[in-house]
């Protein structure tokens, strides 16, 4: 009986750290929700795994350590899709899931584990951390030799540049493709006047002229008759 109301503590903790990692953090800032049930079944699965191989002893718990070992072997995270970022939080929730998943570790000490990992996870992916910086692919129509030149064009084109990683030079095509880490500018005064006075609202658009005619009605003279 003690052991089912620490299984049954232990999943209410496990579920209430995933549920505010996914829905109160990930879904808020990334909007990708193919990505919720991932994370979900992930934590949830491995916490039932985990979980079996506390209270299965003997060859069971061989058996399941090895069948873990093997669905974690096989979990490739290849999707051109998926961002740095992304895959962070696919180990924050495998991380949860063994934590809180662990018959032996009390309920204090997995819930502030639990809560040192989605406080580091809410602040690591702040929006407002880094904000300005980004990072984008650029194909240059020439093969710039010189950094220096390289830099005055990517800062040309983009903003300061931070750095770069070369993937291709082709010199038939005179082409360069890099990978650009860069900060953003931010919108100027003047700038923002200008957009301002060009956006033309729909209120605001320009009535058409009318324009009427008048018609005058020559007078009608009366006939005359000798």
């Amino acid at each position: 009986m003690d052991s089912t109301l620490t299984l049954s503590a232990h999943l209410g903790l496990d579920l209430a750290a995933v549920a505010l990692l996914t829905f109160g953090v990930f879904y808020p800032r990334h909007r990708r929700r193919e990505l919720v049930p991932a994370y979900l079944a992930l934590n949830v699965a491995l916490f039932a795994v985990v979980a079996g191989l506390g209270t299965v002893g003997g060859d069971g718990g061989l058996a399941l350590g090895f069948g873990l070992f093997g669905v974690l072997s096989i979990v490739r995270l290849r999707s051109d899709a998926l961002q740095h970022q992304e895959v962070a939080y696919y180990f924050i929730t495998l991380v949860l899931g063994l934590l809180c998943g662990l018959p032996a570790l009390s309920l204090p000490v997995a819930a502030g584990l639990s809560a040192v990992l989605l406080v580091v996870m809410y602040g690591a992916d702040h929006p407002r951390l880094f904000a300005c910086d980004r990072r984008a692919v650029v194909t240059l129509d020439a093969v710039y030799r010189e950094e220096t030149a390289l830099r005055a064009e990517l800062a040309r084109r983009l903003g300061e540049p931070l750095g770069w990683t070369v993937r291709e030079i082709d010199y038939v095509r005179d082409l360069m493709i890099l990978e650009v880490r860069f900060r953003q500018p931010e919108p100027s005064v003047r700038s923002g006047e200008f957009l301002r006075k060009t956006a033309r609202r729909p209120h605001e658009e320009p009535q058409r002229r009318r324009t009427t005619r008048s018609r005058t009605i020559a007078p009608s003279h009366p006939k005359e008759t000798v």
